[in-house]
């Protein structure tokens, strides 16, 4: 008995250790998991939101380029309407499903600021399909497009957690749009 209680301290000692060493283990094993779980989490929403994007910018460009006729000094390159009708049909079929992903894997103010871009853009293709008349100035539509992709991509860079300063385009696009002629369309 005596052996034993000698013994005791270091048996306990021994103990103690196996247990921190198995909590300090499956402590550090879960962190790992929750931060392989997070950079998968965080893949997974970065192709969303570049996927969406990719979708809206394809139905941009194509009403655009349905709108060329209304917008003097356009870079765009016109498109015959039937075939951007067919255009758009498709792109808006891809839109509809990335936006899915968007909604599932997004947070709140990407997916808000995601629709307001959304709309934005339904307003120029509304004008491309023919369902609204053309304003006296298409340009204003453009700045609210413009303006809605960088709230857009504010909000997608805040989500992800990117750091780097502001890729705002849209300033240097109105100034782009004030050097190009004003169309009279609305007469």
């Amino acid at each position: 008995m005596g052996t034993l209680l000698t013994q005791l301290p270091a048996l306990l000692g021994v103990l103690v250790g196996t247990l921190g060493t198995i909590l300090a283990t499956s402590l550090a094993d879960r962190a790992r998991w929750q931060r392989s779980q997070s950079v998968r989490w965080d893949e997974r929403r970065l192709d969303a939101y570049v996927g969406y994007a990719h979708a809206l910018k394809e139905s941009h460009m194509v009403a655009l380029r349905m709108t060329a006729d209304l917008r003097p000094g356009s870079h765009s390159h016109p498109i015959d309407r039937d075939e951007g009708l067919v255009r758009l049909a498709e792109s808006d079929a891809r839109r509809t499903i990335v936006w899915e992903n968007l909604l599932l894997l997004g947070d709140e103010p990407t997916v808000v600021a995601a629709a307001r871009w959304r709309d934005a853009i339904w307003q120029v293709e509304r004008l491309a399909r023919g369902v609204t008349e053309p304003p006296s100035d298409i340009s204003d539509l453009l700045i609210q497009i413009n303006d809605a992709r960088d709230g857009y991509y504010r909000a997608a860079r805040r989500s992800l957690g990117v750091r780097g300063g502001s890729v705002e385009q849209s300033a240097a696009l109105r100034q782009a749009m004030r050097e190009l002629p004003v169309t009279g369309t609305g007469s």
